[in-house]
């Protein structure tokens, strides 16, 4: 079964990441010669040697330079045009020293994963198409956005640079300013401050990991508060507490509050922009990760709560639907966490997730009989046509149903044998339930011999009536009895009514009285129930007893003489003073007398 579950979302992932791409594909619009020429003739032009085809490219440039301490290096990242040709060699040492200043002090860059690769930039984050915005510095209670442009050349590719914006507000803060600002510079000893890693002093690495505790310590503080103060409002009120849902939060929480600290920490304390940069990456895993393992432990406090009312309300069936969406799920969050993981490392996921879509659209193909019968279990399961336990008719099979599962369900016969049906054919298939009744359905048909008397037939279908309106488990509405006409060997009288019982075998009890009291009534009438064939009498026939049948055709003359004849209906005043004057269970009869 979790083979089969996992297989069936390997298909529906990869049928969802496949069909887009492939309607993409149908949707693109037709290219002209000219737009043609113009793409093929950027295609040819050449790439930058270093690395400023996008806004990524360039801060890691930036980066990658700064580390080195290789200043000259690093201003060709920077949008110079604001400057004199013969000053930007010197300036723009001074500019980009002055930007890794400001940035470790009171600046923060995007996580390297959050800035865009793609050469054209975001394009949704609502500055121009050529603008993107990768950090902020602050100055004097006032925020600079750090920005990077698209600079167009004739004979080359655009780059992308810092732009001449972002340098020409750039502040330039006195000592004075600098040794008032928190700095992690101003308390670490003088030793780790000269031996440098990556062009950094080794005590703001030491600092780093330093941090990293300090954070999750204060964010297991802080979520230790928390729920002491949540357990306490709970407690104090009505409401049920929340089972699960404390205990689900309380890890992703303190790691993604542990992230936030991280990130804040190391800005406030002044640590270097390029060592922050260099954890970028690890950070955004690490939020990521907090947020998945919050979604997978929903998963199991949602399930759990699923199976909890299946079992609650008698529906074994559904937790088998349960347990497999639960599983599912979580595929699914392990899938997307690993793409993501994969993505935030810079690996090209494009391939592979086009090559899943391909095999995933083999794979239902080949799999469609368990489809069928996985939604086929659906059906069955939400839309509960029957459910464990239930007596039914599915086609020509009658029988119990003693387990609803994935792939199949299983019905008891009345002869004990065990027949498993596919799912898919089960729900296709006319299902009668048999056990889930309001009322059962009482509809006998009356032979009388052809002898009988019309009078004796309207004392039948007076005292018929009168019997189906005084019994206490017969529902008079409707309750009719008909003489429908005559049959071929006898004079038909019909029954229709309805029976309260809560099973059939209540129903048997009740239709097996209901049967003893018609057949009493009928010896009163003084006729009798007439053969099914053709009867040869050897013996002398006793015929019918004149003296049961004046007897019934004097009541039927008393009840026309005082207009009291119920027929072709009954008075509603009638019906309702015969209402339960018929003791069931009879008198006599054990049942009768433990009520």
């Amino acid at each position: 079964m979790r083979f089969i579950g996992h297989l069936l979302m390997v298909i529906w992932l990869g049928a969802g990441l496949l069909f887009p791409a492939l309607a993409h594909a149908q949707l693109l619009p037709s290219v002209t010669a000219e737009e043609k020429a113009l793409v093929e003739a950027k295609q040819e032009l050449p790439k930058d040697a270093l690395g400023r085809d996008t806004p990524r490219g360039t801060v890691l440039g930036y980066i990658a330079a700064m580390a080195k301490e290789d200043y000259a290096k690093a201003a060709q990242y920077l949008d110079l045009s604001f400057i004199s040709e013969s000053k930007r060699a010197a300036r723009g040492k001074d500019l980009a020293k002055n930007l890794r200043r400001l940035l470790d002090q009171s600046g923060s860059m995007r996580a390297d994963p959050l800035i865009s690769d793609k050469p054209d930039g975001l394009g949704d984050d609502g500055l121009d198409g050529n603008l993107d915005r990768v950090g902020n510095i602050k100055s004097n209670d006032r925020i600079i956005p750090v920005l990077v442009e698209r600079i167009h050349k004739d004979d080359a590719a655009p780059i992308w640079l810092f732009s001449s914006q972002t340098m020409e507000e750039l502040p330039r803060k006195s000592r004075e300013e600098e040794a008032a600002g928190l700095n992690i510079d101003h308390v670490l000893p003088a030793w780790l401050l000269e031996d440098k890693w990556a062009g950094v002093p080794t005590g703001h690495w030491l600092a780093m990991l330093l941090l990293i505790v300090a954070s999750y310590l204060l964010a297991w503080l802080v979520t230790k508060a928390m729920i002491h103060v949540f357990r306490l409002f709970w407690e104090r009120t009505k409401f049920q507490r929340p089972v699960g849902f404390m205990d689900a939060f309380v890890l992703p929480v303190r790691v993604y509050m542990a992230v936030w600290l991280f990130v804040l920490g190391a800005q406030k304390v002044g640590i270097s922009i390029i060592v922050r940069q260099y954890f970028s990456e690890a950070t955004v895993i690490v939020a990521w990760v907090a947020i998945l393992l919050l979604l997978w432990r929903l998963i199991d406090v949602f399930a759990s709560i699923g199976e909890e009312r299946m079992t609650r309300r008698g529906n074994p069936g559904a937790l088998s639907v349960v347990m497999f969406f639960r599983r599912s799920i979580k595929f699914v969050v392990i899938a997307v966490g690993i793409i993501t993981v994969l993505a935030t490392l810079g690996v090209d996921v494009t391939t592979g997730l086009a090559a899943l879509g391909i095999g995933g659209l083999a794979l239902a193909l080949g799999a469609q009989k368990t489809v069928e019968n996985l939604v086929g279990s659906l059906t069955v399961i939400f839309d509960q046509p029957v459910r464990i336990g239930d007596f039914c008719k599915v086609g020509e099979i009658r029988g119990t149903i003693e387990q609803i599962g994935m792939r199949s369900t299983r019905v008891r016969t009345p002869e004990r044998t065990l027949i498993t049906i596919p799912n898919g054919d089960f729900s296709a298939q006319k299902i009668e339930n048999l056990t889930h009744r309001d009322r059962f359905w009482f509809n006998p048909t009356l032979g009388l011999r052809y002898e009988t008397s019309p009078d004796q037939i309207r004392y039948l279908l007076v005292e018929l009536r009168s019997l189906l309106y005084a019994h206490p488990q017969v529902d008079p509405d409707p309750a009719r009895v008909r003489f429908r006409g005559f049959g071929a060997d006898a004079l038909n009288i019909e029954i229709y009514a309805y029976v309260h019982a809560s099973d059939f075998n209540g129903f048997l009890e009740i239709s097996e009285d209901l049967n003893l009291r018609i057949m009493d009534i009928v010896a009163e009438s003084g006729t009798g129930f007439a053969f099914p064939s053709q009867t040869l009498y050897i013996a002398k026939d006793t015929g019918l007893s004149e003296e049961k049948t004046k007897a019934a055709e004097a009541k039927v003359q008393e009840w026309r003489d005082k207009d009291e004849l119920q027929i072709p209906s009954f008075d509603p005043d009638r019906i309702r003073d015969l209402s339960h004057k018929i003791t069931y269970p009879p008198e006599g009869s054990s049942a009768h007398s433990k009520k």
